[in-house]
């Protein structure tokens, strides 16, 4: 299983930053490879469920996650068993007048599909999604 961390500080307040993460529909605005979220519904346990395709290494996904921890203006938790078997972990604390977030992710790279080869390479290319993901969200929010 693969696993990052990565963090970045915005320039708005926590709620902000949290209301948009929370829903899954803002995601396509600011994840690159994220084409598209649906059946959106909400979870049990806060925020919400939702079915999503999403495109590594050239070829399309289609996966499913759901919220597993969910506390507001702090944390929340998805995962996915369906699809690319992932983990997110976002971790949301005010500091400096703004918001530091911090998502840790867990993933299994779907080597059958892609070959053993390949790993690496979309490891370093998810690396370059989070940092991506990460810097849009912080436009968008300081915008």
């Amino acid at each position: 299983m693969a696993k990052l961390e990565k963090s970045v500080m915005i320039k708005a307040p926590v709620k902000k930053v949290f209301d948009y993460m929370a829903d899954p529909r803002n995601l396509p605005e600011v994840w690159p490879s994220m084409v598209e979220v649906k059946d959106v519904k909400p979870s049990p346990t806060g925020g919400y469920n939702f079915s999503w395709t999403y495109k590594m290494a050239g070829m399309r996904f289609e996966g499913a996650s759901e919220t597993t921890e969910f506390i507001a203006n702090q944390h929340n938790v998805t995962e996915s068993k369906k699809g690319i078997q992932s983990k997110f972990t976002w971790d949301y604390k005010p500091e400096a007048g703004g918001t530091k977030l911090t998502v840790q992710v867990e993933y299994t790279v779907p080597i059958p599909l892609l070959g053993k080869l390949a790993e690496a390479f979309i490891i370093k290319q998810n690396e370059h999604e989070s940092d991506a993901l990460l810097a849009n969200l912080k436009v968008r929010m300081e915008a």
